[in-house]
């Protein structure tokens, strides 16, 4: 009789432990998901910060730009 109080026991713990397991797994989950999701937009916003940045470079009139390559101002 006392090894199957002791087997129902075990299986007890062993349903408790899979339990908070199966728990930590879907929390996990969601945390990747979430994370997959947020790295997603992040590549995004870079991809878009890039082409602005070519924009950037490539704009004459930038901060950079050669004064004497700009175009007269209109009153000329």
């Amino acid at each position: 009789m006392t090894d199957i109080h002791e087997l129902l026991s075990r299986l007890e713990s062993l349903e408790t432990q899979l339990a908070f397991q199966e728990d930590t797994i879907e929390s996990l989950n969601q945390l990747v998901t979430k994370q997959n999701n947020e790295l997603k937009t992040m590549s995004e916003r870079m991809r878009w910060l890039g082409r602005k940045l070519n924009q950037l470079q490539n704009n004459e009139s930038g901060p950079d730009a050669d004064p004497s390559q700009e175009p007269p101002p209109p009153h000329y």
